[in-house]
Order: structure tokens, then C-alpha cells, then sequence
């Protein structure tokens, strides 16, 4: 029988009629001392302990305990390079305003000075992108003006309305992508840790019978021998530079995840148009090796060009090369074309001069690998078009992509008035993305409405099995989070394939002959 689950009473009793049930001091331990809290014994209850911090009055998320004793050190890597620690792994979180690294303050006050409070109050500053964008709850005409956002969410860190009545008043909605841009916010503050990204040393070519496997992020990593990314922050890092290469091979590879099967997305038209393409990438292992008994010519190189480029054209050649590696005995030219192609990059790379050999001052890199060379062109591609420069056109070796264009864009559609009906013309395939599924539509939407009897759609509208795992945040919307590479599709200008009929007559007269 357990004393505590018995009254006093019974336990008298019961000790003065066993004597031998009593507890010795050598059978029990005293109880550990409790230093500094004080033992009361009277009914009332103890005093509360005053809070170092304000209670919040909303939020219920739970409160983390970071290492306030961190100090920066320096450490090397093991590449040999010499390192500072910033930031742990614990101490992601920071708001960022208050955040010890100096771009994420700057950032804050960039979005303070771009960003609107998204609270329905305050009168519509844009036109409503799609039903779920937070504008569509306002008012043309009624309301308070608008205002710059200014209060920081305490869960996410980040200025999301312009003061705490409204972020308390419309914490639902914003409770739906809280979460998001908290993990955005850590990403974010993970970059300018210090640490040694291990995630950043990419698998190494490999023989051409092992066979990658694009059925998801994890299979393919896996197939491709890439180190072990047990961290779901460290996978997030990954893909955030892998979407680009991994976004083109999953839709040019022979052993492409989207097939003209129930589900695969591709249609008819585009099974026509990648097979012409797959038919270069991957040629029939006959003829030519490596003696001159056996020497054969080399196919011309496979060309994509990557229109309206920004990001993609600056990340490390170490990642593109991932492209290179899937199709063995094939040589790629990839063409940046646009007017930010060369962005921040003017101390790496100066922009030439342009000469008749050069005509548009392209910056060319032919040493990167025997199997790769990447031209950047910043100038606008419907100009260079105009000119033949890259003509003629085979659907072949030929492939135009578009990163997040925009095509359905109020503030960029613009831009591809003159550059989409030169494409259609091509008759080469066209790869396309979206930030997000609406962002997708938005773009299809425009397609069909402007060019819906010149082109013809290989790839249906629907989520990219490579996207980029990672969130981002609109500076000028932060509620508005998104991803790189979210959406996929392709299209292209509409082929009419004519058959010559042979008159009854010259057939009934071959027959009776």
C-alpha cells in the first residue's frame, strides 16, 4: 500500500500495528535539498515568480531558449578556408530588425519603407494578382489610407502590418503563413551563419550505367551519390540551387518523371517534340571511341537558351555541370539573354566591348568543362532575333527556357510582347515556371487568351517535382511566399503537318496494270 494514495489515519495505524513497515533513515533517502526555493506549508498558494519578459497577449506559440552566451569564433573549414561562426544552429531565430547581421537589418528597412499593411481597413494599393492574395479584401474606395508595415510579428520576426492593433486583429489570417516565414527567417539568417555548407559539394560524375532515378528530390539524390542531407534546413539549402539545372533535366531526360500516361501531364504534341530532343541528348552507343581507327564527327551541341535570366546566370558552374553529368557523350551551350543577366556581377566578369566579332558584347566561359560553355548576353533576345544571330533553329538541339517570366504579369507582360510571337515562330520547345500555382495559371491563362491558335501545349500546368524546397519572402509583400521553380510547363508555336492524297484515278489505274 503506497502512503501517498492514504489518509494520515490509516497510515498511523497501520505503523503502530506493524512496527516493521516504519521507514528506516538507512531503507529511505531524505529528500535532495532545493536551493533557493522556499517550502510553505500553509493553504495559501505560493507567490508567482515576475516574468523577465512580457507576456504576449496573442501569440501561443512556444517559446525557445536560445544561447545568449555565443560569441562569434573563427574555426577553418574542411576546404582549408578560414571561417567565422556568427551564428549556431539554436540561435537561427531573430527578428530583422534586432538581428546581428547587418544585411537582414537593411533588408528590414527596406521592406518597412516598400511593404503595405495588408489589414482590410486601409484602401487597395495594387491590383489583386489572385483570390488569395490579401488585397482582395480591400477597398478601392473606402478606408483609411494606406501605410507602410512597421510591426514586427514576434513569431516570425518579420514587419508584416503597420501597427500591433492590426496584426492582433488579423492574426487569423495571418496565422496561415506564420510558420512559413518563420522558416524563411532561419533560412534566411542561416546563409550569413558562417558555417560550412556542406550540402554545397556536389555529387561527382558518374559511369553512364548507373541510372538517376527523377521520380523525387530524395530518390535523385540518392541515385546521384550525393552526401547524406539529414537535416531538413541543409535539404532546403540544396534544392534552393539545384532547382534550375534539375528543373530542364527532368523534362528533357529520357527518363523524365512526366510521360503521356494518366497523371504524367505531357501531352501528345509533347511527346512529338521532347522525343526529337531526347534523340540528341542520348545517341546510340555505336561508332567512335577513343582511337583514331574509330573517330567519328560530334553532333553539334545542344543549345538552351535561358531567356529573361537574373539569378540563374550567377550561380556557381559547379551547379549547372549537375546538367552536363546526366547526358554523357553530349555537349550543352547555354545562353544567358536578358537585361539582368549580368547583375552584381560586374567585378567578376566586366562586360566587353561591343566589336563586329562581338556584336552584343556577349561575356563567354569556354573553360569550364570539355562537355559545357555558357555565353551571357545582356541585351533583350527579341533584338538579337531580329538579327539572326542564333540561326537557324532545330527542335533537334534547340530549347528556350523561362524562369519565372511573368507572361501574365501586369509589371513585366510587357517585356514579352514582342519576344513570345518570335518564339512561337521557332517551333522549338519552350520550358516555363512560376513562382507559385496562381502566379502558373496566371501565365497559361495569358497564353491561351493571346496565343491559344498558334501554339500548342507540351507540358500541362501543374507543381514541379524539383522545385525548390525552400520559402522566400516578397520584400514588397511579405506575405506574399513563394519558391523558385514551383510551377512547370511547356509550350510551343502550333506545327501543321500536311500529307499529299494520291488522285483515285492514277491508283485504280496502277491496280488493274
Amino acid at each position: 500500500m503506497r502512503v501517498s494514495y492514504t489518509c494520515s489515519r490509516c497510515v498511523t495505524a497501520i505503523q503502530a500495528s506493524r512496527p516493521q513497515l516504519r521507514a528506516s533513515p538507512s531503507l529511505r533517502p531524505a529528500p535532495p535539498r532545493i536551493v533557493g526555493r522556499q517550502r510553505h506549508h500553509s493553504t495559501k498558494a505560493p507567490p508567482q515568480r515576475q516574468l523577465a519578459h512580457h507576456p504576449r497577449r496573442i501569440s501561443t506559440t512556444c517559446a525557445r531558449r536560445f544561447e545568449q552566451g555565443f560569441e562569434p569564433y573563427e574555426y577553418v573549414d574542411p576546404d582549408g578556408i578560414r571561417r567565422k561562426m556568427v551564428l549556431t544552429d539554436g540561435n537561427l531565430f531573430h527578428s530583422f530588425t534586432d538581428s546581428p547581421i547587418p544585411a537582414m537589418r537593411k533588408r528590414a528597412a527596406s521592406i518597412r519603407q516598400h511593404a503595405y499593411c495588408p489589414h482590410p481597413d486601409h484602401r487597395a494599393t495594387r491590383a489583386v494578382q489572385n483570390p488569395a492574395d490579401l488585397e482582395a479584401r480591400k477597398s478601392t474606395a473606402a478606408g483609411a489610407p494606406p501605410a507602410h508595415v512597421n510591426f514586427e510579428c514576434p513569431d516570425c520576426g518579420v514587419p508584416v502590418y503597420c501597427c500591433e492593433e492590426h496584426w492582433a486583429d488579423d492574426y487569423e489570417a495571418h496565422l496561415e503563413v506564420c510558420d512559413v516565414i518563420r522558416q524563411a527567417n532561419e533560412d534566411d539568417h542561416d546563409l550569413h551563419s558562417g558555417r560550412f555548407f556542406k550540402e554545397f559539394q556536389f555529387a561527382a560524375p558518374q559511369i553512364e550505367e548507373i541510372l538517376p532515378n527523377m521520380s523525387s528530390w530524395d530518390a535523385f539524390l540518392y541515385t546521384r551519390d550525393f552526401d547524406a542531407l539529414n537535416q531538413d534546413r541543409e535539404m532546403r539549402q540544396a534544392t534552393k540551387l539545384l532547382t534550375y539545372p534539375m528543373t530542364i533535366a527532368s523534362v528533357i531526360n529520357e527518363l523524365s518523371p512526366y510521360n503521356i500516361r494518366k497523371g504524367g501531364r505531357m501531352t501528345t504534341e509533347g511527346i512529338k517534340s521532347f522525343s526529337a530532343l531526347r534523340h540528341s541528348l542520348h545517341p546510340p552507343r555505336n561508332g567512335g571511341d577513343d582511337t583514331w581507327k574509330n573517330a567519328r564527327l560530334a553532333p553539334p551541341s545542344v543549345r538552351l537558351f535561358i531567356l529573361g535570366a537574373r539569378a540563374e546566370s550567377s550561380l556557381p558552374r559547379e551547379t549547372w555541370m549537375q546538367l552536363a553529368y546526366l547526358f554523357h557523350r553530349v555537349q550543352f551551350s547555354l545562353h544567358f539573354i536578358g537585361p539582368e543577366s549580368m547583375a552584381n556581377r560586374d567585378r567578376e566578369l566586366p562586360l566587353p566591348e561591343r566589336t563586329p566579332l562581338n556584336p552584343f558584347g556577349a561575356v563567354i566561359e569556354d573553360r569550364i568543362s570539355n562537355a559545357m560553355k555558357i555565353s551571357t548576353f545582356v541585351e533583350y533576345y527579341h533584338n538579337m532575333h531580329k538579327t539572326g544571330h542564333f540561326y537557324p533553329y532545330d527542335p533537334y538541339f534547340d530549347c528556350f527556357v523561362c524562369f519565372h517570366p511573368g507572361f501574365g504579369n501586369p509589371a513585366s507582360m510587357h517585356e514579352w510582347e514582342e519576344t513570345l510571337p518570335l518564339l512561337l515562330e521557332t517551333k522549338v520547345p519552350i520550358i516555363a515556371t512560376g513562382y507559385s500555382m496562381p502566379d502558373t495559371l496566371q501565365d497559361v491563362a495569358l497564353l491561351h487568351e493571346r496565343y491559344g491558335n498558334e501554339m500548342d501545349m507540351l507540358l500541362e500546368p501543374g507543381e514541379n517535382i524539383f522545385r525548390s524546397l525552400r520559402w522566400d519572402l516578397n520584400d514588397l509583400d511579405p506575405h506574399e511566399v513563394t519558391c523558385s521553380n514551383y510551377g512547370l510547363y511547356a509550350f510551343r508555336g502550333k506545327r501543321y503537318e500536311t500529307t499529299k492524297k494520291e488522285p483515285e484515278e492514277e491508283v485504280h489505274s496502277e491496280r488493274t496494270a
